[in-house]
């Protein structure tokens, strides 16, 4: 049998394991702190959590870097911090959250190759709590590079979003995408998450474009949910996006970042502060337990170059439109505000996309803005304006181009 057909193999057992009565399972299952535990005990590494009902589950590991990734049905880690576990040595890093809509995960950074040598959870038939104990062997380079296998798409447990009509032939998709949500929260300063405070700003800068006559909104989320970033670029492809625009407001710890940036993608950074913000953003899925082992370089596909020749005079434009407006609209903008760098999400080769940094939630004032829902409110008005003066030069310049 097979290493791929021996994880299915181990992952119908584990969705066994809980009788029927899972099925009329309600509400959610939460971790009690407590009595959770992680911990390394005869050569191996147990984790040992205590959940107040029985729930379906999963597990696998990837590579590049080691990973252990626990998918629940569902499981609510509100109040339950990193310090609940005992850290074991083989353990580098422990992360939890929220990962699809009815799923959660917990993601487990290995010092070393391990493999799960046992999994077991046991429903109390006295009050219906529950304890998963998984058990971690040491094992080899070689074995846990075959034991590890990535077990489904970008696409597990994320719904395409709803295809706009088409009989309007003057409709122009926008397609709005707040960084990071989910087991991935973004940069956080004094209570505040990028990922909602993105997920906030979507919602209102849409709710702006959707008084622009022609001009129909899709969001690549909207709730508080992990969508990887090659999935961001498909819902943009899906929905026949004209224009991308990702939504971010990051933390730098180098230097005193200010203001709002705009970037667009280059192979090679425009400064080394945009270098750092990509490394950071392209690493949402990694920490979120994507394998990206064996995704297309979509950058050195010739196809791709080709179709850049005509897009990437757009994105400029489109860059430079959105800058021009924020000036107008008197917001805090960085010294520098159009950069560039390798970042994942804009790499659709047909579609101008660029991305915002609203602000930098390190910077005081920065922060203190971008948690004002009535300047939220006066930045999505100026971007909606951005938005319009670009179409209509963009427009006007195809017509040319066309003739």
């Amino acid at each position: 049998m097979s290493s791929f057909h021996r994880f299915f193999a181990v992952l119908a057992l584990v969705w066994t394991v809980i009788p029927a009565m899972a099925q009329d399972l309600s509400g959610l299952a939460r971790v009690d702190p407590d009595q959770s535990a992680l911990f390394d005990q005869d050569g191996e590494t147990v984790l040992d959590l205590r959940l107040s009902q029985g729930v379906p589950y999963r597990f696998f590991t990837l590579e590049g870097p080691n990973r252990l990734v626990l998918d629940f049905r569902e499981v609510d880690w509100t109040g339950l911090g990193v310090a609940a576990f005992n850290r074991s040595g083989r353990i580098d890093d422990v992360r939890f959250g929220g990962f699809r809509p009815g799923w959660s995960r917990m993601v487990l950074d290995l010092a070393q190759p391990l493999k799960v040598r046992q999994s077991d959870m046991r429903i109390d038939q006295t009050n219906s709590t529950a304890r998963l104990r998984l058990h971690l062997a040491p094992v080899d380079r070689d074995q846990f590079a075959r034991l590890s296998v990535r077990p489904d798409g970008p696409e597990w447990g994320i719904a395409a979003p709803a295809p706009p009509p088409s009989g309007n032939k003057r409709r122009l998709v926008v397609v709005l995408d707040p960084g990071h949500g989910g087991i991935d929260p973004g940069a956080e300063r004094d209570g505040h998450s990028e990922k909602d405070l993105m997920l906030a700003f979507a919602r209102e800068l849409r709710e702006a474009l959707l008084r622009v006559d022609g001009i129909e909104v899709v969001l690549t989320r909207d709730s508080d949910v992990f969508v990887s970033l090659e999935r961001r670029v498909a819902i943009a492809h899906q929905a026949g996006a004209h224009l991308f625009l990702s939504l971010h407001a990051d933390a730098l710890s180098e230097g005193h970042a200010t203001g709002a940036t705009i970037h667009t993608l280059s192979d090679q950074a425009s400064d080394k502060a945009s270098e750092l913000l990509a490394e950071r953003h392209n690493r949402a899925d990694i920490l979120a337990g994507i394998d990206l082992t064996g995704a297309d370089d979509t950058v050195a596909d010739i196809l791709m170059d080709l179709a850049r020749v005509e897009t990437q005079p757009r994105t400029a434009r489109l860059a430079e439109a959105l800058i021009e407006s924020l000036r107008a609209a008197k917001a805090p903008l960085n010294r520098r505000p159009y950069r560039s760098a390798a970042f994942s999400v804009l790499k659709a080769a047909d579609i101008p996309s660029v991305l915002l940094e609203l602000g930098f939630l390190s910077s005081d004032r920065d922060r203190r803005n971008i948690i004002d829902s009535d300047w939220r409110r006066t930045m999505a008005a100026a971007l909606r304006d951005g938005i319009q003066a670009w179409i209509i030069t963009d427009a006007s310049l195809r017509q040319l181009v066309r003739q």
